[in-house]
């Protein structure tokens, strides 16, 4: 993939150069700081499973980038996050009102960008993804602080923050293709499976993992008041629930409070339990891409399945 997602880096910045001066120093920072570029790599991947060639899909892996960069411009700002990737976020440094107007105007580029393509499909599902990222923000900030919150409720949480929009990578680069339903169908599933698996991880390692392997402070989850699986089983089944409950609840944490908080789910098994789970969602997308015809693509789609379980961040 190394050769394909240079030509996505290169087509991105050229994008981002069209922009308005000052925005375009904004969003160029965002890009610079650098990324896995994992959705393009999945619309691509699921596309060439399909048969497409990188020509074909080349807009669509920008513009799902572009839409995977307005999301981070306006978790950012929801959150208050001071770091992205090791570095300032757009908003510590351009101020709320620049870094919105950057992050509307990558999506608005990226709408731009699909309307190449004659299959109506594509930008709805890309339209309608885009709804629900925005409403499972509404939904987390409303649950902050909540230890009450369901299993269901995480998953829907996880799904709309991360999954669906992997899902709908994988799905509209299959389109593009012209790939059979059959195909459609297995690389939207075997996206949303990954997808979670891939936020639950994500989740495991705002605990345990250093903040230089973060590019953002640990514990920055508990710190927000979001209540993560890890958390949610600890509060099941630890012997100092009553504690827990109490320093997950309390909205000003100190560093001390935020260290015994991932100590106590670490020894109650949060970690474990949810890794273990995670490496179940795993399993079912591996599953998923198996009846996919045999091809470099197809195994690359498999091999990410143990990127995600074997990622460090």
């Amino acid at each position: 993939m190394q050769a394909d997602l240079k030509i996505v880096e290169s087509e991105l910045l050229r994008q981002i150069e069209t922009c308005d001066p000052i925005i375009r120093q904004a969003a160029y920072q965002l890009a610079k700081a650098g990324g896995k570029r994992l959705r393009p790599a999945f619309t691509i991947l699921a596309a060439k499973s399909c048969g497409a060639t990188l020509k074909q899909v080349l807009p669509l892996a920008v513009a799902a980038e572009m839409v995977h960069m307005t999301t981070l411009i306006h978790d950012d700002i929801i959150d208050a996050s001071p770091l992205r990737r090791g570095q300032p976020t757009l908003w510590v440094r351009w101020g709320k009102e620049l870094s919105l107007h950057a992050g509307d105007y990558l999506f608005a580029r990226s709408l731009k960008l699909i309307a190449v393509y004659d299959k109506t499909s594509i930008p709805s599902i890309l339209a309608s993804v885009s709804v629900k990222i925005v409403q499972g923000e509404i939904n987390q900030l409303s649950a902050a602080y909540n230890i009450n919150v369901t299993f269901r409720e995480y998953l829907d949480r996880i799904c709309r923050k991360t999954a669906l929009l992997i899902a709908a990578c994988c799905q509209t680069g299959a389109i593009a293709a012209g790939a059979k339903d059959e195909y459609v169908r297995s690389l939207y599933h075997y996206g949303r499976n990954l997808g979670i698996a891939f936020q639950i991880t994500d989740d495991v390692l705002d605990m345990n993992a250093s903040q230089e392997y973060l590019g953002k402070p640990v514990g920055s989850d508990l710190r927000q008041g979001v209540i993560t699986l890890p958390a949610m089983y600890a509060l099941k089944v630890c012997s100092c629930k009553d504690k827990l409950a109490s320093l997950l609840t309390k909205r000003d944490k100190n560093e001390q409070e935020i260290k015994e908080i991932i100590e106590i789910i670490q020894d109650c098994g949060g970690i474990d339990y949810a890794l273990k789970l995670a490496k179940r969602y795993l399993e079912r997308a591996r599953q998923r891409v198996e009846i996919l015809p045999p091809s470099k693509a197809r195994d690359a789609l498999i091999s990410l399945t143990y990127y995600v379980k074997s990622r460090e961040h």
